[in-house]
């Protein structure tokens, strides 16, 4: 049998994190990791607009099993994806665009 890629993927989880501007994260996670996620540019559309509120915005909490960030209106976002939100954020941004036009 071929694989194309024997590593293993690890699935990384937030341990921790610290409001640190108005939209902006300072993340921690499980393999020492450290960066600051804006999400300002996700705060549109049906469940992220609601977020807009500072107020709301900082109602987020961190989900103890899954390492993930949610908040009480039911928006969550999975670790993996802001471990490498680089990779990730343009193409969410368009496909909430796309899903809103």
């Amino acid at each position: 049998m071929y694989l194309a890629d024997d590593r293993k993927t690890t699935l990384q989880r937030i341990v921790s994190f610290e409001h640190s501007g108005a939209y902006q994260l300072y993340l921690r996670f499980d393999d020492g990791r450290e960066q600051v996620i804006d999400f300002e540019p996700l705060l549109e559309g049906p469940i992220f607009g609601e977020l807009q509120y500072p107020a709301r915005f900082r109602e987020v909490q961190l989900d103890p099993d899954f390492g993930a960030l949610v908040w009480p209106n039911g928006t969550d976002i999975e670790p993996m994806v802001l471990y490498d939100w680089a990779a990730y954020v343009d193409e969410i941004v368009a496909r909430r665009w796309v899903t809103q036009s």
